[in-house]
């Protein structure tokens, strides 16, 4: 692992240079049909209020039942960032009230989460995919999440819908390893990959299924720890690049005024770019944290842990590095290929159904694969504004072109075009090739008479070439794939070509 610095990012003050000091604590929903301690579901999008028990309402004597499967997802989601994690651990009360909270107490874990201390490795900057830092992750702990409040126009109402509560929720705290916009962002996108990978949380940030409360400060290089603020509920990467780049600034401007940066939570507004104070921040204390009296320890047996481990699934980090050891991938293309878990199953069903299509080891196609799917499929789906799921074209259906190419049948230019067509009617490219007539050509016989015509045509530029002026070898075989309306097979045009040269 080659280690980033920690110098490339600096925040120029009127006293010099501040650095920035970031930790993310992200609250990501579990993927689960039911809450994390009743029955109820948590479908997103219900109609308000109509997902919710008489536990997640706080009737009188209702008892909260821990939900396993919810235990399952963070166990698996600990391993998988390989974390400690504890056999044993305990739920507790968070003492708060407030209108979205109808016990008057949050159910968490502060004293004994049950995952301990792990690591996300994260690159940064694309250009340097050797540069891997390492970041501290503190702990996972599980919670429950709270209802949703809603105000009208006119603050005389507010509105409580409770679908949310009782939701069970994971909140990942990183160490404060972070030191740039890029590498928040980095951790972000790496953590949210992980969770998909898993199938642990969506990440749906749109949704709020996962979103980040933002701890940054600021300090000169060498110098103590500064004083932190919280930003919260962060909804997007791009929004947590813009929370660190924006509140970092303002505690600097505040220090160098001669102000002092007090510890307190923060709203970001997007349509501003910037940060509000919220509230001042709580302590542990203020919450008058204390075991949960209606919930017994968890106590989870080996074989639970084990079944765990044993349903992990190869994880971004091991991918990558199969892709570029068993299949000869780029760094970069690895990279890509492994960032997001619907684009590396796409990626592997390409790969399958090309190998199969044209009769050859997977390694052998790999590259071909590889950098069909990034460069033309992805930059046609940019072009149009879609992501690999709205494709059009299936991964079947582009192995289908792949295998054309790969057996003569038309050629690159022609793949071009016949991916436009696919990507606009969902035609098979077989259908295409054969209804634009773009097959290609490989009977040697036109293809001779094609490239005699050619230089009885330039005899002047043969006597050039003969001469040395080797260039115009492009130029020969351009012109005969020309007169071939491009239909000529590139790699038996040039063999052609450099023959009758040869000839004379």
């Amino acid at each position: 692992m080659v280690s980033m610095t920690e110098t490339t990012y600096r925040i120029q003050g009127a006293t010099g240079e501040w650095e920035v000091v970031i930790g993310l604590e992200v609250h990501a929903q579990i993927t689960t049909a039911s809450k994390l301690f009743s029955g109820a579901a948590t479908a997103f999008g219900a109609e308000p209020n109509s997902q919710v028990s008489l536990v997640d309402a706080a009737m009188p004597g209702m008892l909260p039942v821990p939900n396993m499967a919810c235990i399952r997802q963070a166990v698996r989601t600990g391993m998988a960032i390989g974390a400690q994690i504890n056999a044993w651990s305990r739920f507790d009360r968070k003492n708060y009230f407030y209108a979205d909270l109808p016990q008057g107490y949050q159910i968490s874990q502060l004293f004994h989460p049950i995952v301990g201390e792990g690591a996300i490795d994260i690159v940064a900057d694309d250009k340097l995919p050797e540069a891997v830092k390492r970041i501290g992750v503190e702990r996972i702990h599980v919670e429950q999440d709270a209802g949703k409040l809603m105000h009208d126009q006119h603050p005389t109402m507010s509105y409580v819908d409770l679908n949310r509560s009782g939701v069970a929720l994971m909140e990942i705290v990183s160490r404060p390893d972070m030191a740039s916009p890029a590498e928040a962002g980095a951790y972000l996108r790496k953590l949210r990959a992980i969770l998909r990978y898993v199938g642990s949380c969506d990440g749906n940030m749109e949704e709020g299924s996962m979103r980040a409360d933002v701890n940054v400060s600021v300090r000169k290089p060498g110098d103590p720890l500064g004083t932190r603020t919280e930003t919260k509920n962060v909804n997007s990467v791009r929004f947590v690049m813009a929370v660190v780049e924006q509140e970092a600034r303002r505690q600097v401007a505040l220090i160098e005024d001669g102000g002092r940066v007090v510890q307190e939570t923060r709203l970001y507004d997007p349509d501003r770019n910037e940060t509000r104070s919220m509230r001042s921040k709580e302590d542990a204390h203020d919450y008058r944290y204390f075991p949960d009296p209606d919930l017994l320890p968890l106590e989870l047996s080996a074989e639970f842990l084990e079944e765990c481990r044993a349903s992990l699934p190869e994880l971004p980090d091991a991918k990558r590095a199969r892709y570029e050891g068993a299949l000869g991938l780029s760094t970069y293309n690895a990279g890509v290929l492994t960032a997001e878990v619907e684009t590396a199953r796409w990626f592997e069903t390409l790969l399958t159904e090309s190998a199969a299509a044209q009769a050859k080891p997977a390694a052998e196609v790999a590259k071909q694969t590889a950098n069909w799917l990034i460069s033309e499929l992805f930059g046609a789906l940019n072009k149009a504004g879609k992501a690999l799921e709205d494709s059009s074209v299936s991964a079947k259906a582009g192995a289908e072109l792949l295998a054309l190419v790969g057996k003569g049948i038309i050629s690159g230019s022609a793949a071009k075009q016949v991916l436009e067509k696919m990507l606009e009617t969902g035609d098979a490219p077989g259908i295409i090739v054969e209804r634009e007539g773009l097959t290609q050509t490989s009977d040697t016989g036109a293809i001779d008479a094609a490239v005699a015509e050619v230089l009885a045509a330039n005899a002047d530029k043969v006597a050039q070439f003969k001469a040395g002026k080797e260039a115009l070898f492009g130029f020969f075989v351009g012109q005969t794939m020309k007169a071939m309306a491009g239909k000529g097979n590139p790699g038996l045009v040039n063999a052609a070509v450099k023959a009758a040269l040869a000839r004379g």
